[in-house]
């Protein structure tokens, strides 16, 4: 949006970081990484790096635009940098350059999987990345003249999005820990000013062990934790069994009082999982990304959203109940989006939810009032929170 090139809309990016702001929004999680082919039919358009090292200026350009915009506005950013899934080209983008072949779609799940899982171990792919790394972070912002490293809006890098090491082999683990300590090591020497993270989704991102998730987040290079909870995804509302709203419905999985309760008490397992393997680390965590679907997993703006509503308020508690939970991020803004169709076609409005899923399962629109509610009303108790500290 912030282009003036393929999807920009600046206009809207205005009236979209004006009306975060005013709920009490102030940092964002932005993806600055979308390489590869737009043969897939789930990538997301347009393309920052098409080709290894070519990248979309005009793309580039916005990201400056937009951090400007954050900068007067007092506003915040986390910048993920890759992706470890398709959707955005990632991992798979990078191996295929990199001469592994075709990646697989993930309904091939264990041949996608085992093709992931070589990243890792691959050197050419992880130099790719590298470079990468060191083009946008060594940035100038054409807009304001200042070097990324030295801007404001910026409050931390992000190595991926939900890196994997796809893989329980030993082997591999450790090779997913050097690649997460190289490549955070790189940002540092490139931006000493800014936060590190990693992206990871906490156990689930870690292969189910969470002696490797401490590992990964006690890193020195590692500034602080973050951990991604998905109730429907991960199956705590009943067996993931369709993409689609209507199947899912058909198939009973549970949009209603029984399926929030059990994703609660899941989500709850979850988080103090993770708060008790980085007891005494120092680390803060952060919720980073967490999402929960319309009622009866419907997707319209017209559609309630009493479950949901009420799944954020009971994450948002958890910055009040947990001390090492610093701030928590919802997946995601859909504001101003009127969606024509149920998954992306180009031309449409941008909302949160990715081409490959349905437009609007996830996002917060604008008129979404009592779930912006408890946004607002989380913002205003953390702010509380720290006026005392």
């Amino acid at each position: 949006m912030a282009s003036e090139g393929q999807g920009g809309d600046r206009q809207r990016l205005s009236r979209e970081l004006d009306a975060m702001q005013k709920v009490g929004i102030r940092n964002l999680r932005v993806l600055v990484g979308a390489e590869g082919s737009t043969e897939r039919l789930t990538h997301i358009r347009p393309i920052l790096q098409p080709e290894p090292g070519v990248y979309n200026d005009t793309l580039l350009r916005g990201l400056d635009y937009f951090l400007a915009e954050l900068e007067r506005r007092q506003m915040t950013a986390v910048l993920y940098l890759t992706n470890s899934w398709e959707w955005s080209g990632g991992y798979g983008a990078y191996l295929e350059w990199a001469g592994e072949g075709q990646a697989p779609e993930p309904s091939d799940w264990q041949g996608f999987v085992d093709f992931h899982s070589h990243f890792v171990q691959n050197t050419r792919a992880k130099t790719l990345v590298a470079d990468h790394v060191k083009r946008i972070v060594s940035r100038t912002n054409t807009v304001t003249g200042r070097p990324y490293a030295e801007s404001p809006a910026i409050m931390a890098w992000e190595l991926a999005n939900e890196p994997r090491a796809f893989s329980r082999q030993p082997a591999v683990k450790e090779a997913f820990l050097d690649w997460a300590r190289n490549l955070a090591a790189l940002i540092k020497s490139l931006d000493p000013n800014h936060l590190v993270t990693t992206g990871s989704e906490g156990l689930y991102g870690c292969e189910v062990d969470m002696d490797l998730f401490r590992r990964l987040h006690t890193l020195p290079e590692i500034d602080y934790a973050c951990i991604h909870i998905w109730p429907h995804t991960w199956g705590w509302m009943g067996a993931f069994k369709s993409p689609t709203a209507e199947a899912r419905r058909a198939n009973g999985i549970d949009g209603t009082e029984k399926g929030f309760q059990s994703a609660c008490d899941e989500s709850q397992k979850y988080i103090d999982g993770a708060c008790k393997a980085l007891e005494g680390s120092g680390r803060p965590i952060v919720i980073e990304e967490f999402g929960y679907p319309r009622d009866g997993y419907a997707i319209t703006r017209q559609s309630t959203t009493q479950w949901r509503d009420a799944y954020y308020a009971f994450i948002f508690r958890q910055m009040q109940s947990h001390p090492q939970i610093a701030a928590c991020n919802f997946w995601g803004w859909g504001g101003l989006a009127r969606p024509p169709h149920d998954t992306w076609q180009p031309g449409d409005p941008y909302t949160c939810d990715p081409n490959h899923e349905e437009q609007g399962l996830y996002s917060v629109f604008s008129s979404d009032k009592g779930t912006l509610r408890a946004v607002k009303t989380a913002a205003k108790a953390l702010r509380r929170a720290k006026d005392k500290k």
